[in-house]
């Protein structure tokens, strides 16, 4: 004998509006079970054949996503689940996709699927209401899973952010204990010069001399590498010769600012040959100074673009709203944000843009996981020394996306399953399965279309998104 009376049973919400007779019905075709709090109810892989009515207690779902159990929901009784679980009618699923635990002491009734044709006789009102629970399940899963592939695209980059601004971040420490150096030895230096007599009238002159340089290096008469390392070697002889006992470096330094062996004979003739050496040290100085600045400036730009990237990327400051957006510069941002990856594999990146592009109404930060999620296959996809390329085109009514590499491709048996839930060909710590489905799913939230082509050494995903908004469907 079921403990369970009909006035157990009108609390659960689903049905607490059904008839006595109805009612019992469920009674008489169901079973009924106890479950401790956190005990396991369900696990992944079993099969799935009956409903459940929640009397008391909860059930919190874990998915099953590559071996991990991932938190996605709580059925309890209230509106939303309607205190039902398990199996609904007209629900395709057969085998749990994760795991699921009693939450407080659980008390249930169980009916089997064989009884729902039966069910759907008595109370056609029941199963719409079931059907409803159903949808705002799938609806409920369907944002977990895209908070969860949000995560796990931001999880892609996170590492290769971090390494990203960690080179510049060194390097700006590095640069500004040198510049101190310099700084402080700046002070010496040009105490021992003037004490040689030197005056601002040789100072400027010099200072001109620098700023033309800086002007001819800044426009088009830049040396080849062998024309550089030639100059190198002259300037060092000079100043051999002259007896200036100074580093090899310092030929580098008036090399790379653009300065000849005759620059510094110049300087000879302008200035006396008794403060040779005091200007030679001096202007050393203050050119690896400058040098010195401009990689500050080089690496503050690099962490500022990569910021900037970042914050446009994740489309930070702006409503889930659809908002113009240039595909062209979304797709650099990826690829600058994904350029650790494209290092360590050496992978060519060809990029052909359409020239009249328009921005597009888009949900800014659901597209670029479709990006995020493409390039990074495709780089994972690729070879040491792989090929990446990346062609648009557009028209009065679409923009499309083509991306392509020269990996080993996607085979015919895989190739129909490649945008289903969870199915991956990676390993587990390389791929949760979802990206794709994700993408897809994106791309039709934009009434776009995804279509994919396949043969060994090419690999192209087409995007195409329309240039304006319509009501999706």
């Amino acid at each position: 004998m079921t403990p369970v009376s009909i006035r157990d049973l009108k609390d659960v919400v689903a049905v607490k509006d059904l008839p006595d007779d109805v009612l019992q019905w469920i009674l008489d075709h169901s079973e009924y079970h106890e479950y401790e709090d956190g005990c396991l109810v369900r696990k992944f892989g079993e099969p799935v054949n009956e409903m459940y009515f929640l009397l008391e207690g909860g059930i919190n779902f874990y998915m099953d996503v590559n071996g991990r159990q991932v938190f996605y929901f709580s059925f309890v009784n209230d509106s939303t689940s309607g205190g039902v679980s398990g199996l609904l009618p007209y629900s395709r699923m057969k085998t749990s996709p994760g795991y699921s635990y009693s939450v407080g002491k659980l008390r249930l009734l169980l009916m089997d699927k064989k009884h729902f044709p039966e069910l759907e006789r008595l109370s056609p009102d029941l199963i719409q209401k079931l059907i409803g629970y159903m949808t705002e399940r799938a609806r409920s899963f369907a944002t977990m899973q895209l908070q969860h592939e949000k995560v796990n695209a931001l999880g892609k980059l996170s590492a290769g952010i971090a390494h990203e601004l960690n080179n510049p971040a060194a390097a700006i420490n590095r640069i500004s204990a040198e510049l101190s150096k310099r700084v402080k030895l700046n002070y010496e230096l040009t105490e021992k010069m003037l004490s040689c007599g030197i005056g601002a009238e040789q100072v400027q002159s010099i200072r001109k001399l620098v700023d033309a340089k800086e002007k001819n290096i800044a426009g088009s008469n830049k040396l080849s590498a062998m024309q550089r390392l030639e100059n190198e070697d002259n300037i060092d002889d000079w100043l051999q010769k002259k007896g200036i006992n100074i580093s090899r470096e310092a030929a580098e330094t008036f090399a790379e600012a653009g300065f000849s062996d005759k620059d510094l004979e110049s300087i000879v003739n302008n200035s006396g040959k008794d403060v040779l050496a005091q200007l030679i040290y001096w202007l050393e100085n203050l050119l690896s100074s400058q040098r010195i600045i401009k990689d500050l400036e080089e690496a503050s730009t690099r962490i500022s673009t990569l910021v900037s990237a970042i914050k446009s990327h994740v489309h930070m400051d702006r409503t889930n709203e659809l908002q113009p957006t240039n595909i062209h510069t979304d797709i650099d941002n990826t690829i600058t944000l994904l350029g650790y990856k494209i290092r360590e594999k050496n992978i060519t990146v060809n990029k052909t843009y359409c020239k009249d592009l328009v921005d597009i109404p888009a949900y800014i930060g659901e597209l670029n996981q479709v990006w995020t999620n493409i390039i990074d296959n495709a780089i994972y996809a690729v070879d040491q020394n792989g090929e990446l390329t990346i062609e648009t085109s557009c028209d009065s009514k679409n923009v499309k996306v083509k991306i392509i590499d020269n990996g080993a491709g996607i085979s015919k048996e895989i190739m129909p399953r490649i945008f289903d839930p969870f199915f991956t060909t990676k390993n587990v710590e390389q791929g949760t399965g979802i990206g794709l489905d994700l993408v897809n799913r994106i791309v039709k939230h934009h009434n776009g279309e995804i279509k994919v082509e396949s043969v060994p050494g090419r690999t192209e995903f087409a995007v195409c998104i329309p240039v304006v908004a319509k009501p999706v469907n």
